[in-house]
């Protein structure tokens, strides 16, 4: 398979835990664990993990002038970026967040635009375009609401900051995918975010009855940690290496289908022709989205 494929699938693997992770998070906020003590769990697991499989790696030393961006990288990816769509989460429904997280697409094709001087093609913001129309159909109109959301405003307004703030993620970050592997970047990036987030969390971790979780929060919690933490990113950082910003940001359209396909096998919820067209848009305008230009 060609790097570009492998790209391709790695960054609709990414959606797809992703899509899991909405329902699966809002299940476990707040009665066993609240989300600035749930954020402190997924970086703090997620550097042990990439720390111990940087070990089985060759080492890579760091340039000094590298460093502000990997902890710029940090902050918006793993610090503000997480708390902000856990926190959000905890106030809001996972149907709002993935409207919110739409924005992510075109907050990528304006800065790469800008930033990283990427070509704007009318491709592009066609298959963007469709994309969006497909989420907004599917939400909008295709999913139920759930009614354990305090303050919709609020965890809404904390997931559009979550939304630039991974966007900026995005864009900082792809400078350094071509001069580092993805380990040495991932337990970088990790470190810094366990110390900026021990402050920060530490009060909610410690009130979780870890001795008394059950198996199937303990579960969640794994998956949470592994799947939506280590593996999505390192997925993500790997596209990165073979495809634009604005590209990565078009499989963000995947999720609300996906989830909601998810969501029909469990018996949760049930096909409809609205679903099934919104789903035809949004894999065109992944599909469109995706091609490579001949400028590369």
């Amino acid at each position: 398979m060609k790097p570009r494929d492998l790209a391709l699938l790695a960054a609709t693997a990414a959606s797809a835990i992703y899509a899991v992770n909405h329902t699966l998070a809002k299940g476990l906020m707040p009665d066993v664990i609240q989300p600035f003590g749930f954020i402190l769990l997924r970086v703090s697991g997620a550097a042990l993990l990439f720390w111990i499989i940087s070990l089985f790696y060759p080492s890579e030393k760091i340039d000094r002038s590298d460093w502000f961006r990997i902890i710029a990288c940090a902050f918006f990816g793993m610090v503000l970026n997480m708390l902000l769509f856990f926190k959000g989460l905890s106030l809001s429904t996972p149907i709002n967040s993935s409207v919110v997280i739409t924005l992510v697409p075109v907050l990528l094709l304006v800065m790469s635009f800008f930033f990283l001087k990427e070509k704007i093609t009318w491709l592009k913001i066609l298959g963007i375009g469709l994309g969006l129309i497909g989420a907004l159909l599917l939400i909008l109109f295709g999913i139920k609401t759930q009614t354990n959301a305090p303050n919709i405003s609020l965890g809404n307004f904390f997931f559009i900051i979550n939304a630039t703030s991974y966007s900026i993620y995005l864009i900082t970050v792809k400078p350094l995918v071509s001069k580092y592997s993805s380990i040495t970047l991932m337990k970088w990036f990790f470190i810094f975010a366990v110390i900026i987030n021990l402050p920060i969390g530490i009060s909610e971790f410690t009130k979780v009855d870890w001795p008394n979780l059950t198996f199937d929060s303990a579960w969640k919690l794994t998956f949470v940690v592994i799947g939506t933490t280590v593996l999505t990113y390192l997925f993500n950082i790997y596209a990165l290496k073979q495809l634009r910003p604005s590209t990565i940001g078009a499989f963000i359209y995947l999720q609300p289908v996906l989830a909601t396909f998810f969501a029909v096998i469990m018996g949760a919820d049930s096909l409809t022709t609205l679903r099934v067209l919104a789903a035809v848009l949004i894999f065109t305008g992944v599909f469109l989205s995706s091609r490579k230009s001949k400028s590369g």
